[in-house]
């Protein structure tokens, strides 16, 4: 299969959209697929990514990378979205190309580059099929980036949901990993809407060999947190990350226990990391921001920390619960968004009601005081996740993506 894929961004980006599609572009690799891939350039931010090189071209057998011409987005330097004139050359590479289907990633947000549907207008010309991935709620997150009075924020996204309804109508199909963003596709007028298990954890590579004796000492130079319970907090450092409700939190935490033995490991980077590291330097001594870390190096993070938290009220899915729960350690997250279709309140970890600050603490106490708990939770979590393998996402994308091109096919041959 020839298969055209647009992304809003690939690695060195660290998110779930580009962990997702580097693990799709292996097994398409291994499977003998060919795949050319769109997504931003990286490499006006040299200082940021110094690897961008190693993600751009012939990466794999059978994958090649085109990198558009980029600009930065919402003012964030580490994240790149593509600019109008690319646009030719996704379509004068398509036609060399000649794909037997597109993939599009994120439409909403190339559409804000291109100013246009990605690939729809090319792929009806040439009678294929083209479907979109709703990874990200974009529409919740004016809150965040620009501070609008709750108002105007509801009128906002009642408007803006009819253009993203239309963006993602003209798509063959749109794909969800979770009930949740199916429900809320659904609710907003987009009538194309399959939900399936598109995303997966290497449960190999999160194996408890990986758990060793003064890990963190040996991989980042810390070296007086041996004997401490460790909180994991694994994702971008911004606004959408809910992270001034998760400082609000800690600060009432140790109000009401004593923390000197827990250490609070945080591992990501973005907008936020001073003000994060201002507020949490008066509250404990033992914060430790690891900065970007390599998708390699996460799961033998995982595998040496005790809990992992995210409050993030706005996941589709959420691929770190998934590679927490790979890695046999609880997660407590927000009873929000698609995080709810993975975690099952007090077995595999613990929801809290958004916003919540008690309800947050009185769980999060319950893990860093239980290490039964702990141990039972985490072993349940990996149970769950065994399903969630790369080659069963990656089947049943390909699945779809079959159904899709005969369906064309039958169309074309009327």
């Amino acid at each position: 299969m020839k298969i055209a894929i647009a992304s809003s961004g690939f690695l060195p980006v660290v998110d779930g959209v580009t962990i997702t599609l580097i693990n799709r572009l292996q097994r398409l690799s291994q499977y003998g697929h060919q795949v050319l891939l769109f997504c931003p350039d990286y490499s006006c931010v040299e200082t940021i990514y110094p690897n961008w090189r190693d993600y751009t071209g012939n990466i794999l057998p059978g994958v090649r990378v085109i990198n558009l011409p980029s600009e930065s987005i919402m003012r964030m330097d580490f994240d790149r979205n593509v600019t109008q004139k690319s646009y030719q050359t996704v379509l004068q590479a398509l036609h060399e190309f000649q794909p037997d289907i597109i993939h599009v990633d994120e439409p909403e947000r190339l559409f804000v580059g291109f100013w246009k549907r990605p690939c729809v207008d090319f792929a009806k010309q040439n009678s294929i099929p083209c479907v979109s991935f709703f990874h990200t709620n974009f529409l919740d997150y004016g809150k965040d980036y620009f501070n609008t009075p709750n108002w105007l924020d509801s009128i906002l996204k009642w408007v803006f949901q009819f253009p993203l309804a239309w963006i993602y109508n003209a798509y063959d199909a749109t794909l969800v990993a979770s009930s949740f963003s199916e429900v809320k596709l659904t609710k907003m007028g987009v009538k194309n809407v399959i939900q399936g298990d598109f995303l997966g954890v290497d449960l190999d590579k999160f194996n408890r060999e990986v758990a060793k004796e003064c890990f963190f000492e040996k991989q980042y130079g810390i070296s007086e947190i041996e004997s401490q319970l460790k909180i994991v907090f694994l994702g971008r450092l911004t606004p959408d990350k809910g992270w001034d409700f998760t400082l609000d939190a800690i600060s009432k935490l140790t109000q009401q226990i004593d923390i000197k033995n827990i250490a609070l490991i945080i591992a990501g980077d973005g907008v936020m990391r001073d003000a994060i590291a201002t507020k949490l330097s008066k509250l404990t001594p033992n914060v430790y921001f690891l900065g970007r870390i390599s998708p390699d190096d996460v799961p033998a993070l995982l595998v040496n920390c005790d809990i992992h938290v995210t409050t993030s009220e706005k996941e589709t899915r959420g691929l770190t619960i998934l590679e927490a729960f790979a890695a046999g350690i609880p997660v407590i997250a927000p009873r929000a968004g698609g995080i709810q279709d993975s975690i099952q309140d007090g077995w595999n970890g613990f929801l809290y009601e958004p916003q919540n600050r008690d309800d947050f603490v009185e769980k999060l106490k319950l893990l860093i005081r239980d290490r039964a708990l702990r141990k039972t939770m985490g072993d349940r979590a990996r149970d769950y996740v065994a399903q969630y393998t790369w080659e069963n996402a990656i089947n049943k994308l390909l699945e779809i993506w079959e159904k899709q091109i005969t369906k064309k096919n039958r169309i074309r041959s009327k």
